[in-house]
Parts: C-alpha cells; structure tokens; sequence
C-alpha cells in the first residue's frame, strides 16, 4: 500500500541548513502552485545545489547584484530567473540570511492539474515530459519573475508552497555533475551537486556545458 503524501508545509527550519542538505532532501517534496485558474502539484524528483560565494557555478559567485538579491535573503523564499532571453527557472532559497544559496528545482511529477499543466506545455508528448526540465517545470507551473521573493513556508494564502510530502529513501538518491555548468562549478569530482531520484522516468538527461557560438 503507497502511503498518502504528508500536506504539511515545510517550516522554514527546514531551508535554513548547508545547502548541501537541503538539497537531496527536497526530493519527493510538493510544490504546489496556485493560478487563477487552479491549483497545480508536483513532486520532485531533480535538483541541484548551488553554494553562493563558495560556488563558481552560482548566481552570487560574484556578490549581490538586483538580479540575485532574494538569494541573499530569507531561506524558504524563491528566486526566480530568466535565461537565455527564454525561459524561466525556480530556485528555493536555503542557509542563513545573507549566505546565497539556493537549490535549483530541474525536474518533477506533475500529481495533480495535469490538464492545466498541458495547456502550457503543447510539445510534451506525455505527462512525464510536462516538467522535466527546469525550464519545462517553470513553465508548467506558470512561474516567472512576477513570483521571485514569494515566501514559499508562510502560513498565509501564497502561489507557492513547498509540503512535506514522501522523503526518498537514501539508497534511492543519486548525485553526479550539475548540467550544462562550465568550468570548475560543472566538475562532477569537485561539485557533484546535482541529485536526482533513481530510475525515475521524469528526470532530465544530463548534458555538458556547451560553449554558446557568438554569431559572426
């Protein structure tokens, strides 16, 4: 018999731990987003880790900046955002104020709203694709920058919140190299950050870095 997901939210305790920690804990967690047009739950099964000024591959490598400051804030709080002038992608703050980490949500289950989520993903050819992805999963989900700073352990009514949901076991928990980082922060000896759940059918592939080409 599976037991059913826990619908406590997570208290912010939680979110203020190493990064490290929190990271391959979130798996199995809910995030629930909440539209206008209904609510939509999913349960993670990819992340990764990404540890501030201690972090070559993170957003605050370099400091604070006004794209990165939720970083900086409050654990628990999302930091959302935009990339490749595309797309974008849902973090969720961790450590001590004024310590930049966060982990980088890449992958879920989508468990409940699966119709409203295909309506933002036409070219998922099944439900295992709706959010696997980061960028998949922000868009499922309907989050970009207007949700950077939301408060996701608050009691009060918000558009994210993250639940307790099922641990996974730690025998089922895998770690390797983050995707698509260059350089040091994308070494798999030095930052084997990413963790995923194992044989998990709606994980991403890995992928390198690759060098974007400048055009000529």
């Amino acid at each position: 018999m599976i037991a059913t997901p826990d619908r406590t939210p997570l208290p912010r305790e939680f979110f203020d731990r190493p990064v490290l920690d929190v990271a391959p804990d979130l798996l199995g967690r809910i995030l629930v987003r909440t539209t206008p047009d209904g609510p939509i739950a999913l349960r993670l099964t990819e992340v990764e880790a990404y540890d501030g000024a201690d972090d070559p591959g993170s957003h605050a490598y370099r400091g604070r900046t006004a794209r990165n400051g939720v970083m900086f804030g409050p654990p628990g709080h999302v930091y959302v955002y935009f990339t490749y002038g595309m797309w974008f992608c849902m973090n969720l703050v961790c450590g001590p104020e004024g310590k930049a980490s966060a982990v980088l949500l890449r992958a879920g289950e989508i468990i409940e709203g699966a119709e409203l989520a295909r309506t933002r993903r036409l070219s998922a050819r099944n439900d295992k694709e709706l959010a696997k992805g980061p960028a998949r999963l922000a868009t499922a989900l309907d989050v970009d920058r207007s949700l950077d700073g939301t408060d996701a352990c608050t009691s009060a009514a918000t558009p994210l919140k993250i639940l307790t949901g099922t641990p996974v076991p730690h025998d089922q928990v895998r770690n390797g190299p983050r995707t698509g980082v260059a350089g040091d922060g994308g070494n798999g000896d030095i930052h084997p950050w990413r963790f995923w759940i194992a044989n998990d059918p709606t994980v991403s592939p890995y992928r390198a870095h690759v060098p974007r080409r400048r055009r000529s």
